[in-house]
């Protein structure tokens, strides 16, 4: 996909990547870094709300969120909405982007000031090492210089699940639809240390009103169950055989010897994952 530039409103060298923003005649303000779109004010808030509600509507209690990525701050802003999230800590290692976003983003940066929040801005491997059973999910919005689409990187998509497969009892595969990403579309990989988990029904079911009251454009109860069903093509990938799961576990191997971390809920820092590590239950 094209889109056509009216203004560049911002373009420097931060730290960690090359970070634009520039003006669209019909996206609005699109944030780019290192020549890939992260996001527009158009379309972002499909893959926005699903990233965050996935999960968040398939825990019990998820009163503790953990952020990793996400500088733009529209995973953060729908995170905060949820009426059971108490605390939520952000880690972004390019504070760059954060003040980018603020500055011509601001639709989605509203949630960097809401008291929920404790930023931290930082290495987020580095901080899950020392907080690695401190959150009820996980989030990973970390920008990815690729892209992930069933059309164009199934076997991509399915060496990520057979790895997660190797950590946690419960892994599946949803997706929704946003335009200015690859073939229109874009995944998420869910994983649950609770085997009982099952992340294609809501544990909560949001009612029209409050849909309305979260101003929630994209994610609603029936596109969240709709979002598991997959083309023939790509539901076969939710095979796994044994000889996937070896490959899996050389993955793990090599993941676990990169980043020193070992293997539990910490290694599932993917682009456009989410994890739920808690089974408890929040009172009425």
């Amino acid at each position: 996909m094209s889109l056509q530039v009216d203004e560049v409103l911002y373009h420097k060298k931060s730290k960690y990547q090359d970070v634009m923003v520039f003006k669209s005649k019909t996206y609005g303000n699109v944030l780019v870094l290192d020549g890939v779109i992260q996001c527009t004010e158009r379309d972002e808030f499909s893959y926005q709300e699903m990233i965050a509600n996935l999960p968040l509507y398939c825990h019990p209690c998820p009163k503790k969120v953990l952020i990793i990525g996400g500088g733009d701050g529209g995973v953060l802003r729908e995170v905060v909405k949820h009426p059971l999230v108490e605390s939520v800590v952000q880690c972004e290692i390019d504070e760059d982007v954060i003040n980018v976003s603020k500055k011509y983003l601001p639709g989605m940066a509203k949630g960097f000031y809401s008291p929920k929040l404790t930023l931290n801005v930082g290495d987020g491997f580095e901080f899950m090492k020392q907080n690695q059973d401190a959150f009820d999910v996980i989030i990973t919005d970390s920008s990815d210089p690729v892209g992930e689409c069933q059309w164009l990187h199934l076997e991509l998509i399915k060496e990520m699940r057979t790895f997660c497969k190797t950590l946690f009892p419960v892994v599946d595969y949803a997706y929704c639809t946003i335009p200015t990403y690859p073939s229109g579309q874009i995944g998420f990989m869910l994983c649950s240390k609770n085997p009982k988990s099952n992340f294609r029904e809501p544990v909560r079911e949001l009612t029209r009103d409050e849909i309305e009251s979260m101003n929630l454009k994209y994610y609603n109860p029936e596109i969240h169950r709709a979002a598991f069903i997959l083309p023939e093509f790509a539901r076969k990938m939710r095979t796994v055989t044994p000889e996937m799961f070896e490959v899996g576990l050389k993955v793990n191997a090599r993941f676990v010897k990169q980043r020193s971390i070992g293997m539990n809920s910490s290694n599932a820092l993917y682009q456009d994952s989410a994890l739920g590590s808690s089974s408890q239950k929040c009172s009425s």
